[in-house]
């Protein structure tokens, strides 16, 4: 077993590359320099030890992990890791518990860290931790992929800094394949890797922002790939993409990233613009996106920013939707984009909505009778109640007549006005 072997056997039998190359301090993380670049806010907290509790948000391999693997290194506060999906009320207790005691006999503040904090139930779980923060037994960090204002609770959020981390730029991630590839205590640097940095970009366009993912990938065609006759491993192109498979698609049909692409679509379509709207129908087909949600997002489209200035559109939107129930995909993803071609394309009025929501608003607070001559008149006595005077318009000239039909108590009004 010569040198190479040795150091392949060494890196591959230990923690993964990912977890290996796992920032220590901020001066080796990558990225998120709006929140922890020199004298930010977060940063400033890291540094001083003066943390409060916070929820850090944003898309897988980003940092959130890895700045509390930070903080945990450099706090002099005791640090808990949990995993909202397999923590419960009781074992979250339990550790507040054990906090109390801490902060009693040794003065110090428990950090609590749960990854993936979307998990735990707005109910009793988080509920648990809110008095404990409340009282300063526990600081807070939260990580989640998913948007906190839906899924954390008010009272908890009130008492936490959201940061928003944000995907990694490609140069970025090279950078982060680059230091793996030298280091020679945590990466492979103790291995002669021919690989072009061509090569590293193609992971880093496909890697939608994901270190972490990155990283699996550079390991995978490393530990595959057999040595050539000098000891060296050469990385082409054809390796990278096979250990890839499929490109790296940050999406998730229930996540908040979901919503984020469904309103670049929609805002796409709305601001007429179809070469965009194709692209972000693109990702949600990628992302396994149902497409049966898509077509319901167009018919709702068609009412409400297109409306009476292309009634035609809704006709449109059904028949993709009729398309789509007889076909199936991939086949309907063309009569799809022909109806996300044709309201991109379509003139645009809101008026629809606006009349809508207008009448829904005095209806509520409106309740007045319905007028008499409006009143039913099918059953035996209804004209001893009142219920006449009705004008049947098709008795006058054009079909047109004039008759009060809002409540006697309100003004006329006037809820559709076409742009």
């Amino acid at each position: 077993m010569d040198l190479f072997d040795l150091a392949l056997k060494k890196s591959s039998t230990n923690k993964p590359l990912a977890e290996r190359m796992r920032p220590k301090n901020l001066n080796e993380f990558f990225g998120q320099q709006h929140i922890v670049g020199k004298g930010k806010l977060l940063r400033r907290l890291i540094e001083t030890d003066n943390l409060t509790s916070i929820i850090l948000y944003g898309p897988p391999g980003v940092g959130k992990t890895t700045l509390a693997h930070i903080i945990s290194l450099d706090t002099k506060s005791e640090f808990v890791k949990l995993n909202a999906t397999s923590a419960g009320v009781k074992e979250i207790r339990e550790y507040i518990k054990k906090a109390e005691e801490v902060l009693k006999f040794y003065g110090k503040r428990t950090i609590f860290f749960i990854d993936e904090i979307h998990s735990l139930k707005k109910g009793s779980q988080q509920d648990a931790l809110l008095e404990a923060i409340e009282k300063g037994i526990v600081i807070l960090i939260g990580a989640t992929t998913e948007n906190p204002y839906f899924e954390i609770n008010r009272a908890l959020l009130s008492r936490s800094k959201i940061f928003q981390l944000e995907s990694l730029k490609e140069n970025e991630i090279v950078e982060v394949l680059q230091m793996a590839l030298k280091d020679s205590t945590r990466g492979y640097g103790n291995l002669k890797i021919n690989i072009d940095e061509e090569v590293l970009k193609i992971v880093a366009k496909l890697s939608g922002g994901d270190a972490r993912g990155s990283l699996n990938t550079l390991e995978l065609a490393i530990l595959s790939t057999p040595r050539r006759s000098d000891g060296s491993i050469a990385i082409n192109k054809e390796i990278i993409k096979e250990c890839i498979q499929k490109p790296m698609v940050n999406y998730d049909s229930t996540g908040d990233n979901h919503y984020d692409i469904v309103s670049a679509f929609i805002k796409s379509i709305r601001g007429s613009n179809p070469d965009a709207a194709l692209y972000w129908f693109g990702r949600m087909v990628v992302g396994g996106e149902d497409p049966r949600f898509i077509v319901r997002r167009l018919i709702v489209h068609a009412s409400e920013d297109i409306g009476m200035k292309d009634p035609n559109a809704m006709n449109i939107a059904h028949a993709a939707w009729n398309a789509l129930e007889t076909v199936g995909m991939p086949e309907a993803r063309i009569p799809i984009a022909e109806a996300i071609i044709y309201l991109a394309t379509a003139p645009k009025s809101n008026a629809v909505l606006v009349a809508v929501d207008k009448a829904i608003k005095d209806a509520k607070n409106n309740q007045y009778r319905v007028p008499s001559h409006l009143r039913d008149t099918h059953y035996k006595g209804s004209n001893e109640l009142g219920s006449v005077g009705y004008k049947y318009p098709h008795d006058y000239p054009g079909s047109y007549v004039e008759q009060q039909y809002f409540p006697k108590e309100m003004n006329e009004k006037k809820y559709y006005e076409e742009k």
